[in-house]
């Protein structure tokens, strides 16, 4: 291969002349040229993201914009463009006052600041940041302090002052008012600026966002496919697998801000009118469980769901700790989950498991109250009776639950095929609190209002 890179010194005009010519580059042919370079160029290199970072992985070009929001598909490098853009406000001495917020504690320190993209492992050593956990708080040589607050807590970003942020999956933040506590902090230098990096939801959030494009907000958008080239073989097999061909694909890949499916069960703005920050005293608390039959990657989620019953009649869904799990991780989470929200009883349904679902429960811990549930009916049948309920305002979410909502508003009850194993235990929990006794009585009538309305009757 040609060696265009012969100079040994960066003139003026080398670095977008690289950037430019190793962006047409395979990684394999890239390493080569990095390699013919003199050993001080390629240090230089190493940290100038000008030249590795993809068009749309740059910060807008001016000033005259305050939110720079990068809603992308997974694996689109993101969280990348996010470090390298307050790195660049540190290395510049522009940002003095920073606060790095995450949807919970473990995505600040895993993904923003220790994860192979993160903020320290991007930054060079001769301005590497160090993270004092005990304070949660990162220092820069140069003064620069960042304060990590994760949105769990919204009442931590009161009184907190920058003039730089970095919001990381806004679209999955549980409580809408940490954003809020953070715009309100949002005042310090001459001219503050933040960015969001985020997989779309069409939450009420994102959407305000993207109306202010255009003024002070610059929306970036971008698919998992673009950055191919970069992402490990298995892990975008893997996600692609998962999502491509599907609805819920066009967002988690393709990053587009989705309606609700029109033949879903539930409507993301009735679960928003009805959203509370904070249960009411609890008479009762359950945890749901749909246990997956596997546990590998290509397996299932276990829908692991905690709901509790209110003084006032109503439902109220507390927490969603479902994912894929092996078999005594599942069981440790439900455990975790019955003593975080000092639940009553463990509801699981044993078609897949059979016994030895309650007896997974009961290693995890022996004197656990373990109601097992068997499904006679298909999913659809099993959930329309508890979307009445919502239809009715009588369950209530408190904060958001993203994956949980994502999976209520993109479900087709006619695919019986898809596996929406989140509805299934948010559903067993519901039914298990003796409200569906009465959602069984309305959910014939909500469902002849649904065909009035659809024939235009009122």
């Amino acid at each position: 291969m040609e060696n265009r890179f012969e100079s040994k010194t960066l003139g003026p005009s080398l670095p977008r002349q690289l950037r430019e010519s190793l962006q047409t580059l395979t990684p394999t042919q890239r390493a080569k040229v990095l390699e013919s370079l003199p050993v001080e160029v390629v240090k230089q290199l190493a940290y100038d993201w000008r030249i590795l970072a993809r068009d749309k992985q740059l910060a807008p070009d001016g000033i005259a914009w305050v939110i720079w929001l990068i809603l992308a598909g997974r694996g689109f490098g993101k969280t990348r463009s996010g470090a390298e853009w307050i790195r660049d406000r540190v290395d510049s001495g522009i940002a003095k006052r920073i606060i790095l917020a995450g949807p919970t504690s473990d995505d600040l320190r895993d993904t923003m600041l220790e994860g192979e993209s993160g903020l320290i492992e991007i930054s060079p050593p001769w301005n590497k940041p160090v993270y004092v956990a005990n304070k949660s708080q990162v220092n820069w040589p140069t003064g620069a302090k960042a304060l990590c607050i994760t949105a769990e807590k919204p009442d931590r970003f009161r009184g907190k002052q920058c003039d730089t942020f970095w919001a990381d999956e806004l679209a999955a933040w549980r409580y809408p008012d940490a954003w809020t506590q953070l715009q309100l902090g949002f005042r310090l230098g001459t001219h503050p600026q933040g960015i969001v990096t985020t997989t779309p939801r069409p939450i009420k959030l994102i959407k305000e966002l993207i109306k202010r494009e255009g003024g002070d907000v610059v929306v970036t958008r971008g698919t998992t496919y673009e950055n191919r080239a970069n992402l490990a073989p298995a892990f975008y097999a893997q996600v692609i697998r998962q999502y491509e061909g599907t609805r819920l694909g066009r967002q988690e890949l393709e990053a587009e801000v989705l309606d609700d499916n029109p033949g879903a069960l539930w409507q993301r703005d009735r679960i928003d009118e009805l959203r509370v920050d904070v249960a009411p005293k609890l008479k009762r608390v359950v945890v749901g469980v749909d246990p997956a039959v596997s546990s590998n990657a290509r397996s299932n989620e276990t829908g692991i769901v905690v709901v509790g019953l209110g003084s006032d009649g109503h439902a109220y869904v507390l927490d969603d700790l479902s994912g894929v799990y092996k078999p005594a991780e599942w069981a440790a989470r439900v455990v975790t989950a019955f003593d975080r929200h000092q639940a009553d009883r463990v509801v699981g349904e044993t078609n897949n498991g059979g016994d030895l679902v309650e007896a997974n429960v009961r290693t995890a811990r022996g004197t656990i109250p373990f109601t097992a549930v068997h499904a006679s009916r298909g999913k659809a049948t099993r959930a329309e009776p508890i979307s009445a309920l919502y239809e009715q305002g009588r369950v209530h979410h408190v904060g958001t639950l993203a994956k949980l909502e994502d999976q209520q508003c993109t479900w087709d009850p006619v695919n019986e095929d898809e596996s929406p194993d989140r509805i299934d235990a948010l559903v067993w929990a519901i039914w298990s609190l003796g409200l569906s006794m009465r959602a069984e009585d309305i959910s014939a009538r909500v469902s002849g209002a649904r065909k009035m309305r659809n024939l235009g009757g009122y």
